[in-house]
């Protein structure tokens, strides 16, 4: 849900009137807060084939088409172990 124009403008200024008093570690998690939101997604980096790749094993998954680990891990432990 969207918040109207209004309230988002009055939470800029009251954001502002916090960040002028604030310390110096306040100010740096909010600055890395910030830059977090900028970065990209790793999801997005992805090529289209990887997407349908991980989507389809999720939707594998979901189904209850999956391997036990402990079969997984039976299977190839020999190639673990070296």
């Amino acid at each position: 849900m969207a918040i109207p124009m209004k309230e988002v403008s009055a939470l800029r200024k009251e954001v502002k009137r916090y960040i002028d008093t604030a310390d110096e570690k306040v100010v740096k998690m909010i600055h890395a807060m910030l830059e977090v939101e900028q970065e990209s997604d790793w999801w997005d980096a992805l090529s289209e084939e990887a997407k349908a790749s991980i989507d389809q094993g999720l939707k594998e998954a979901r189904s209850g088409n999956v391997i036990p680990h402990e079969v997984v891990m039976k299977k190839y432990r020999k190639w673990l172990s070296k």
